[in-house]
């Protein structure tokens, strides 16, 4: 079957279409609602005539039937040129046939129930074709029985019905040409903003998604596609950036401890010394080593994220013993600079989630804290309810603090304030960012807030549940892979 290959051509077939079978069921509606008025004029001019005639009619002496005399001083002598009369005895004889009818019978004798209760309607054709619409009703005349007859051509209804049918048809081609050239036209114009669109569009490739559509109405629906698409690039293109960043990142990262491994190596091949030299070759090379392996640990956990690979088995969790636990794997960095964590929250506090997940969250924030707290500083670990409802878990220290125009961006992945002094540290700046993951990844949410007087407060924010059954213990066997990855210490962030 052909199809249209543009959709304004579509648009208008299927609008004609639409109109003609509108316009075919107007005229059908329109012809059929003249005929029956016609006809209901007939029939009211029947009984207006048959009532007429009933004070007319009289029997003779040979019990025949005739109209009186005095039937043409009467108010509607007119009718009689085209009137067909007939009068049947209730015995079934006809009585009186006058002369327009001639030989011709208005369907035969009457039947028993013929206008016996009210005005009885009917349609026949005469012997020479001619449609007739006549009305029948019982009468005593003269004390006697009767059945009057009182009838009229359909041929002028039929001719009025014809011709208004006719024109119709006539009308419609015309009307279906105006209405396609004007639709044709109006499909053009509405449609002309989406070939700009696409025309638009083709010029946007991975180099360009910087362009945008143009926005003629935001307020109609081309107006919220428009938007709608342009919103979608810069989703793709903030991606395709933080894609490309990553992947420099990612690869410089990655350059640093494999250049450094190879100098250390190429520097001890070329002096010979003592076992305690080599020792110390060694062990540089292990310390590059294990930190591209937590380089390569982060990297692997965030890709089977963004993946969605990552399962979560969540529980109720009583969360001031995750912050204990946490506290435990970290306590002995804090007694070598001289830090005193303070735990404090409420023990019916439960969270509904992940708990090896949640406590690495956990163990990011109090290692970030740690690391960025002055010696001999003070570190707050506070589990409670949030006014919105949720379960809070805050890590409060009292560092420096992160300046303004850094907070936007300390959970972008890679991102360091002070790249030097993060890499003796460790950090490769994907620690908060790991942690921002696990909180969406619950339905929750990582906030930052900075103090006036100093010191960083962040702020995990996760679903609440009920206490129930006695937790499992945190740790399981389930996940070795995001285990090691978190274990190792995932890349924090160090700002």
């Amino acid at each position: 079957m052909l199809r249209p290959r543009n959709v304004r051509t579509r648009l208008t077939l299927w609008h004609l279409a639409i109109l003609a079978a509108a316009l075919l069921a107007y005229g059908a509606s329109a012809s059929a609602v003249l005929f029956f008025q016609l006809r209901n004029q007939l029939d009211h001019r029947a009984i207006e005539d048959l009532e007429t005639i009933e004070g007319l009619l009289t029997f003779a002496p040979d019990g025949s039937v005739f109209l009186r005399s005095d039937y043409h001083d009467h108010p509607y002598p007119a009718s009689e040129q085209d009137r067909l009369l007939e009068v049947w005895s209730g015995a079934g004889r006809l009585l009186y046939r006058n002369e327009l009818l001639g030989t011709r019978a208005l369907g035969g004798p009457p039947a028993a129930n013929e206008g016996a209760s009210s005005y009885s309607y009917r349609s026949v054709r005469l012997s020479g074709g001619m449609p007739v619409r006549f009305v029948s009703k019982r009468h005593l005349l003269d004390g006697r029985p009767t059945v009057i007859r009182v009838g009229f051509s359909e041929e002028p209804s039929w001719q009025r019905f014809w011709e208004m049918t006719i024109g119709l048809i006539l009308g419609l081609p015309l009307a279906l040409g105006l209405a396609g050239f004007g639709g044709y036209f109006l499909a053009r114009k509405a449609l002309s903003p989406i070939e700009r669109m696409a025309r638009r569009a083709h010029e946007i490739y991975a180099e360009r998604l910087s362009a945008r559509l143009d926005v003629e109405n935001p307020n109609d629906e081309l107006g919220q596609l428009a938007q709608a698409f342009n919103e979608t690039l810069s989703r793709l293109e903030k991606s395709f950036e933080q894609l490309r960043r990553f992947t420099s990142d990612a690869s410089h990262e990655l350059r640093t401890p494999l250049t450094a491994i190879r100098t250390v190596g190429e520097v001890g091949l070329s002096h010979h010394g003592s076992s305690e030299h080599y020792r110390e070759v060694i062990g540089s090379m292990l310390e590059e080593s294990a930190r591209l392996t937590r380089l390569v640990d982060s990297l692997l956990t965030i890709s089977r994220a963004d993946a969605g690979q990552i399962r979560l088995d969540r529980v109720p969790a009583a969360a001031l013993p995750m912050v204990r636990d946490a506290l435990g794997l970290l306590e002995v960095l804090a007694e070598e600079r001289g830090q005193h964590v303070s735990v404090e929250g409420e023990e019916t506090a439960y969270v509904y989630g992940d708990p090896i997940i949640v406590r690495q969250v956990v163990i990011n924030l109090l290692d970030n804290a740690i690391k960025h707290s002055q010696m001999g500083g003070r570190i707050w670990l506070r589990v409670c309810r949030d006014s919105t409802g949720m379960a809070a878990i805050e890590v409060q220290d009292d560092g420096p603090g992160i300046p303004v125009e850094h907070r936007e961006k300390v959970f972008d992945r890679f991102y360091r304030i002070d790249v030097a002094r993060s890499r003796e540290t460790g950090g490769v700046g994907l620690g908060l960012a790991i942690a921002k993951w696990g909180a969406e990844a619950h339905g929750g949410r990582l906030e930052l807030h900075c103090p006036s007087d100093g010191g960083c407060l962040f702020r995990l924010l996760l679903p609440v549940a009920q206490a129930s059954a006695p937790d499992s213990p945190i740790l399981t066997g389930r996940s070795e892979i995001l285990q090691e990855s978190f274990s190792h210490g995932a890349g924090r962030l160090d700002v």
